[in-house]
């Protein structure tokens, strides 16, 4: 991915430069990692050579400070050290201002990368960076996460790639997270296998998915919520599974359904590309019920440009049960049936404002640079996309773009329509 936004990439850029100056632990064994973990400290620099690091590492409360904080890397970012799992390959217990940068997680039969709280609600890892990962064949059956976080709080997960997850888990798994940004990632998962890309749930909030690949992420590409049990909430009694989730500016090939809401209290989907869905494009549902959980509401979808196959799809959206499905808004999306134009009429659940039906957008390759020539302000490529994320990024996740101005200021808005747009989203701004 060649895109960056100066903001997110500003916040890690502080925390780097600030562990540069440390002398870094060497480290080219198993042995010596899981020594380096135990005696890290505030400033601490462990970088492994390249080579291969067989077996379970864990460490709980690595505790760098914002000005000192612990990084784990690669000595040679062009050869990135292998983790390679038995259980887990990394599991990390109430860390906080910590870097992990260019490693490769693989072959664990549960979780490729775990972070979490260790069970302390109110005492969550936070200010975490995870920078150019790959994580990669974990399970494979099962919920089986590739980045499993728990109880994380202001956290910026940028450059990452996940690729063949558990059948039942996810690539990058939040239950609890809080003001978490996620940019520049690329998801990969088999075809016709289970799971979800991201997901957010648990009493998940504030959350931006920014420019990432989906190349048929699971069942559902992102699931804005999902089910959780209500001992795993945080906080306990959220109402919600996720709340002001937003996601801007990405393209999704194939997946079930590319998007999905689910125990959703406001949330935001788009300037997305979405190409050739196989089920539905967006799902309404509710999974938690009962006292204490709000119904699926007050979801936008707009400008997106959807691309799909008659023969391939059921419906557009997927209402279930226990839903407000009439709080949604659709604006301006554009919807393209490709090998029946003359049906491309979407099925809505309420009436869309200012749609596209039916008209060739033009679009002739599938990608984060690529363009459709006759819809140039719908989906990724829109640069109403990168002007969105830069006004709403820093509302949800402020410690990930908190270097915004010293690197040059927010996009500028400028257009009429982008103005409409954040006047629509009013409710996703604290």
């Amino acid at each position: 991915m060649t895109h960056r936004i100066p903001a997110l990439y500003g916040a890690a850029a502080v925390l780097v430069a600030a562990a540069a100056a440390a002398q870094p632990v060497r480290v080219s064994s198993a042995d010596g990692l899981r020594r380096a973990l135990r005696s890290a400290r505030a400033g601490t620099v462990v970088q492994l050579a390249p080579g291969e690091y067989r077996g379970y590492f864990g460490a709980s409360n690595l505790r760098g400070t914002d000005k000192r904080p612990i990084v784990v890397e690669a000595a040679d970012p062009a050869r990135p050290p292998v983790l390679r799992g038995a259980a887990e390959c990394l599991h990390l217990t109430d860390v906080c201002h910590l870097v992990l940068r260019k490693l490769v997680l693989t072959g664990a039969r549960t979780n490729g990368l775990n972070i979490d709280d260790g069970g302390t609600y109110d005492s969550p890892s936070h200010h975490v960076v995870l920078d150019g990962l790959t994580v990669r064949d974990i399970g494979p059956s099962g919920n089986r996460d590739g980045i499993k976080l728990s109880g994380v709080d202001d956290m910026l997960v940028r450059g990452c790639t996940v690729e063949r997850w558990g059948s039942g888990g996810s690539a990058i798994d939040m239950v609890g997270c809080h003001r978490v940004a996620i940019v520049d990632c690329e998801l990969r998962q088999a075809r016709d296998r289970g799971g979800s890309g991201i997901q957010a749930k648990g009493g998940s909030r504030d959350v931006l998915v920014y420019r990432c690949r989906f190349d048929h992420a699971g069942q559902r590409a992102v699931n804005m919520g999902g089910s959780t049990g209500a001992p795993y909430c945080r906080p306990k009694s959220p109402g919600h599974e996720a709340r002001k989730i937003a996601v801007v500016g990405n393209v999704f090939a194939g997946a079930a359904a590319p998007v999905a809401c689910v125990g959703l209290d406001e949330g935001l989907v788009s300037h997305n590309t979405i190409y050739r869905p196989t089920r539905w494009v967006l799902r309404i549902l509710q999974e938690s019920v009962g006292e204490g959980f709000v119904p699926c509401r007050k979801g936008i979808f707009r400008r997106n440009l959807v691309i799909w196959r008659h023969r391939e799809l059921r419906t557009t959206v997927n209402v279930g049960p226990n839903t407000e499905p009439k709080s949604f808004r659709f604006e301006g999306n554009w919807w393209y049936c490709e090998d029946a134009p003359a049906r491309s009429r979407p099925s809505l659940p309420v009436a869309e404002r200012g749609g596209v039906v039916g008209k060739d957008p033009g679009l002739k390759a599938l990608g984060l640079d690529a363009t459709a020539t006759a819809a140039p302000d719908h989906g990724a490529h829109a640069k109403a996309a990168a002007e969105t994320a830069a006004r709403i990024g820093p509302k949800l996740a402020p410690w990930a773009y908190d270097q915004a101005d010293a690197l040059g200021g927010k996009a500028a808005t400028g257009k009429r329509d982008l103005d409409r747009a954040l006047d629509a989203l009013d409710g996703l701004l604290p």
